[in-house]
């Protein structure tokens, strides 16, 4: 237990040492390489490693890349040794002093900085694990080549002796690239520039043909008349290659000495001397054609580059295959949303409910209006297509979310309204004094502010509910019409036989209700029904009369009548109880003969 303690005590040193020491690396920690990109257990896709990308996220000026690829033990990391001029103890691993540590892609730590058009520009330095290694599938190695292609400025391709069809063929992913992405229009933004090809061929005799006349001929079209869709692909390729041609350079460098194992352990004046002013040459040529890695028209620092490499990486370890269209599609995505954005402004702006043909009309206005900005911003020739379906998805769903918007304020509009018109019908039905003209007034506004209002796709259901409603209120309104105003006119005439005989006292009131009553009793009796008289020239002419004292659009008697009641009612009482003490007997309208003393004579004399 004692020496127990006495270890943890004396260990407590060094733990707090590494504990202050960690967060803060000096410069100096990194001077050695870092691997950026590692391969999974199933050494199948890519991942990334967090330590190599601090050396990357620390950078502030503009960055450009330089990847070394090519076959597995083919030289490249002593190439890059060479151009970084470190030996292989301090530099890149050696794969023939050691077990093999280009796993995935390493990048040397420090950057070499270079003025580049007056820009300060910090260049990386990326090994890339060799293809054709045993252990390895094929699409691994594609994506190793294709995260290369993409985050490199100069993609060197060491080839040891000559070019085969199989290198050429490793290509595909570089021009589809280019082809995709290279040769916009000037001026416009690009997704990024595709790496400058360098052809590095190591070999040290040309059979009297310089390197480019080597990989002319290696590009030329081979014959294939059976037919072979491997050589179809290939001539492709070599075809696009032949195009790209401004886009790429071959250099040849010598083999640096017989003895390719203790390569490492030699100096320059130790190498030959053709290799060394050859390998100078290397570097200058790499220096010149180097530009600052641009993406979406704009150079990137170490945080841009980073989250650059993170894109491209899920890119590619999508699918199956590493593919140009996954490219394609990561570019487009900020681009797709921001037209689906425009496009949904566009129609949210409608001031819902609108009829069909509206909302088409601006469907096309806004969706021309997003694919006018796609076809102007977006990347890709080829693949793009694939995001213009998707934008056209998209497009579609966000439709699709309008039109039913668009229904449901089109039916919430037109309940609304043919709620009104039942309320109005409804309140017509039990008019105070039943008018045939006010019916028909509310009938035609109703109808107007309907078809004036009622807007949408819900319009069509809701007219034909309109109709027979409307038709069924009226047809209800003519048939209790007639009976109504009968009953209406008989209690009429009784009330006013009454006010002329006790209240009003003038006899040609008294005896016109009179007239009315037995006119409309009697005819009733005579004919049977009271359905016989609505027929009758006297009943046309009453009904006439009624209408036009009842309902004018001046005058609304039904709304008015409680009032013209009331004011008749105490100008009444006021004649009656006052008129004859305050003005005498010519205030009081004359019924009877009066007596000589004033006195009214009774009717039964």
């Amino acid at each position: 237990m004692t020496t127990s303690r006495r270890n943890l005590i004396a260990s407590l040193p060094l733990l707090l040492l590494c504990l202050f020491a960690s967060p803060s690396r000096s410069i100096d920690d990194f001077h050695q390489a870092f691997p950026i990109v590692e391969p999974d257990p199933g050494h199948t896709k890519l991942r990334l490693s967090r330590e190599g990308l601090e050396a990357i996220r620390r950078i502030k000026n503009p960055i450009a890349a330089v990847a070394v690829i090519g076959p597995y033990r083919s030289g490249k990391s002593f190439l890059l040794n060479q151009l970084l001029s470190l030996s292989c103890d301090e530099g890149f691993g050696v794969g023939h002093m050691r077990d093999t540590k280009t796993k995935g892609i390493w990048v040397w730590g420090t950057p070499v900085e270079l003025d580049i058009n007056g820009v300060k520009t910090s260049v990386f330095y990326l090994d890339t694990e060799g293809f054709e290694s045993v252990g390895k599938s094929n699409v691994y190695d594609d994506r190793i080549f294709a995260l290369a292609t993409v985050l490199s400025s100069v993609l060197i391709y060491n080839l040891p002796e000559t070019i085969r069809e199989a290198d050429i063929s490793r290509l595909s992913f570089a021009v589809e690239l280019a082809e995709e992405f290279y040769g916009r229009f000037q001026g416009e933004d690009v997704a990024f520039e595709p790496s400058k090809l360098l052809w590095l061929i190591q070999r040290d005799f040309l059979q009297g043909k310089s390197v480019q006349e080597m990989v002319n001929e290696a590009l030329r079209r081979v014959p294939n008349q059976d037919g072979d869709r491997n050589i179809d692909q290939v001539n492709q390729i070599r075809e696009s290659l032949a195009i790209m041609g401004d886009n790429s350079t071959a250099f040849s460098l010598p083999q640096p000495h017989l003895h390719r194992t203790k390569l490492c352990e030699m100096k320059d004046g130790e190498l030959e001397q053709l290799y060394v002013s050859r390998r100078d040459k290397l570097k200058d040529l790499v220096s010149s054609i180097i530009r600052p890695k641009i993406v979406q028209g704009k150079s990137m620092n170490g945080e841009e580059f980073v989250a650059f490499l993170e894109q491209i990486l899920e890119a590619l370890n999508k699918g199956e295959i590493p593919s140009t269209g996954s490219l394609v599609e990561v570019f487009n995505k900020a681009i797709l949303e921001r037209c689906l954005k425009i496009y949904s402004e566009g129609m949210t702006k409608l001031n819902l409910p609108l009829t069909e043909e509206s909302v088409q009309d601006a469907h096309g206005r806004s969706r021309e209006t997003a694919m006018k900005v796609f076809d102007e911003q977006h990347f890709g020739r080829h693949h793009a297509k694939r995001s213009v379906m998707q934008l056209d998805e998209e497009i579609d769903k966000v439709f699709k979310h309008i039109i039913m918007a668009n229904e449901y304020q089109s039916a919430k509009l037109c309940e609304a309204l043919y709620s009104s018109c039942e309320d109005k019908m409804d309140q017509l039905q039990v008019l105070r004094l039943p008018s045939m003209a006010k019916f028909n007034a509310g009938f035609l506004q109703c109808n107007r502010s309907f078809e004036q209002e009622c807007v949408g796709p819900s319009k069509a259901v809701y007219e034909n509910r309109m109709m027979k409603m409307m038709g069924k209120s009226k047809s209800q309104f003519i048939k209790e019409y007639n009976h109504r105003l009968f009953n209406w006119l008989v209690t009429f005439s009784l009330v006013m036989v009454v006010l002329g005989r006790f209240i009003i006292k003038f006899i040609l009131i008294e005896i016109s209700a009179w007239i009315l009553f037995i006119f409309l009793e009697t005819y009733t009796r005579m004919f049977w029904s009271a359905e016989s008289l609505y027929y009758n020239p006297v009943w046309h002419f009453i009904v006439a009369t009624w209408e036009t004292v009842v309902y004018s659009p001046v005058l609304d008697l039904d709304r008015w009548a409680i009032p013209v009641v009331l004011i008749i009612a105490i100008l009444l009482l006021y004649w009656r109880c006052y008129g004859r003490r305050k003005h005498g007997s010519r205030w009081l309208l004359p019924v009877y003969n009066t007596t000589k003393n004033g006195t009214n004579r009774p009717r039964t004399d």
